[in-house]
């Protein structure tokens, strides 16, 4: 009896995750506002609908009740999560929570599958970085004066990087960052969210020759540091970061090829200088050449991602602990193995629709910081994904970052809480400004009627207020 609850649970999972992923989208189309609450809310009941399958199929397989108790913590932090966001923030992106908690419960639902230990502390990381990332929207909102602190960000960036370079702990043959208190920290993270403010606020001043230059020299700076302390995976985020944001600045594709070609040539000169590059390009280009000689990690989720096939193996039924690091930098791969294919790419589409949202908020907000802002943050967002998901699948070289919010570790997970704060206040930032515009337009319209019955203020009153409501919306702007 387990075993057919078992084999239909998977099939209910992957139908679950389907409708939920297909939401992520129809709700863009949809322009009625009460059948888009609709949509929110459905997503809501599927996402716990999986985790309660996901929960029941592990405790009907291994019998251990403190399942039962875990899973009802997560059902009461993912649901306050989301009435605290909606109570707090009535303006939020509600597409952008949900993604938020469904990666989250898909990231518990592997993480307590492969080690539970590191699940509950999984838990106890996520329940502190949503305490701190409920209040980034309030202080993006409230705070005027961040668009000045151009040199506070670059500096503070440069001083934690150094730190890590000259007395970071060496982890898998890289500088990544310290412990402290048992617990570790890797600046790295934090600093992709400075570094994006500092070239936000610096490109924001000027898009000339000269400050681009002197942009570009801090940028390369910032990647130069983490290059001498061999964590290349958050290098090339920040570059890769770096020329999306110079290029929707300047519209220069000159800036772009240069950098582009220059950073072909760090990444040549990356491969003969370090030893562990060249290990993870041989065992990209043939793993299974390189098997006892660092291509046993990748030939290993290769194989659990073909076992898995479309629908998965089910929970506990595949062999994901034998992929080193498999519920951090592999977690893909497990979740490929034991959940499916189908669901894999389900998972990767909520990713996309999360960066769509931020690519939507940054068109359409009207201040050119904040809009490279999200820019920046959704450009950072989506490529860690992609290097996570194309290293495990060897479309490219491992690079060793993590699938953000699902994949375990607290550095990354309070950074991309912190980075999905400061997009809802950039959200709610945009609502008001779309409100301060029609409040505008309704007073204009208004004094234009009463003027035309000869009732209120002169025409040159009335082209004085629209010429000071002009002036006041290019300042907002900038």
């Amino acid at each position: 009896m387990v075993n057919i609850i078992v084999e239909l649970s998977k099939y209910t999972i992957i139908i679950l995750m389907t409708a939920y992923t297909f939401s992520c989208f129809s709700v863009f189309a949809q322009h009625d506002i009460e059948e888009k609450k609709s949509i929110l809310a459905r997503q809501n009941g599927l996402m716990f609908s999986i985790q309660f399958i996901a929960y029941l199929d592990m405790f009907l397989q291994t019998k251990e009740f403190e399942l039962i108790f875990f899973y009802l913590a997560q059902v009461v932090l993912l649901a306050a999560t989301i009435l605290l966001y909606v109570n707090i923030y009535p303006k939020a992106s509600r597409l952008v929570i949900n993604n938020m908690c469904m990666l989250l419960c898909i990231g518990f639902i592997m993480i307590t599958r492969l080690d539970y230990t590191k699940a509950v502390k999984q838990f106890v990381f996520v329940t502190a970085s949503i305490t701190i990332s409920l209040l980034v929207p309030v202080l993006i909102r409230r705070l005027k004066f961040l668009a000045k602190w151009t040199y506070v960000y670059a500096g503070v960036g440069v001083i934690l990087l150094l730190a890590v370079a000259v007395i970071g702990q060496t982890s898998y043959g890289a500088k990544l960052g310290f412990s402290i208190g048992g617990i570790s920290i890797q600046p790295s993270e934090f600093v992709k969210i400075l570094f994006v403010f500092y070239v936000a606020s610096s490109l924001r001043q000027s898009t000339d020759f000269q400050n681009v230059v002197k942009t570009t020299a801090i940028a390369a700076l910032h990647v130069l540091i983490l290059v001498a302390s061999k964590d290349l995976g958050a290098a090339l985020i920040m570059f890769v970061v770096y020329l999306v944001m110079l290029y929707v600045a300047t519209h220069q594709p000159l800036y772009v090829l240069a950098g582009l070609g220059g950073g072909s040539a760090a990444a040549v000169a990356a491969y003969f200088l370090f030893g562990h590059v060249r290990t993870r390009v041989e065992a990209w280009r043939d793993p299974f050449a390189v098997y006892n000689d660092g291509g046993y990690q990748v030939a290993q989720s290769l194989f659990a991602i073909g076992t898995g096939g479309w629908f998965g193996m089910g929970l506990y039924e595949g062999m994901p602990d034998k992929i080193p690091v498999a519920e951090s930098d592999f977690i893909f791969s497990a979740i490929s193995e034991e959940l499916g294919l189908i669901f894999a790419l389900c998972l990767i589409l909520v990713c996309v629709s999360c960066y769509v949202m931020f690519l939507n908020i940054a068109m359409q907000i009207r201040n050119f910081f904040y809009k490279l802002i999200a820019l920046g943050l959704g450009t950072c967002y989506i490529f860690q994904v992609f290097l996570t998901i194309g290293g495990v699948t060897k479309f490219i070289p491992s690079t060793g970052v993590t699938l953000p919010l699902v994949s375990y570790g607290g550095s990354s997970l309070l950074s991309t809480l912190i980075m999905f704060g400061i997009i809802q206040g950039l959200y709610i930032l945009r609502e008001d400004e779309e409100e301060f515009i029609e409040r505008k337009k309704n007073e204009l319209r208004r004094e234009a009627g009463n003027q035309k019955k000869g009732r209120k203020r002169a025409p040159q009153k009335t082209a004085k207020k629209r010429t000071k409501f002009e002036a006041i919306e290019k300042q907002r702007i900038r």
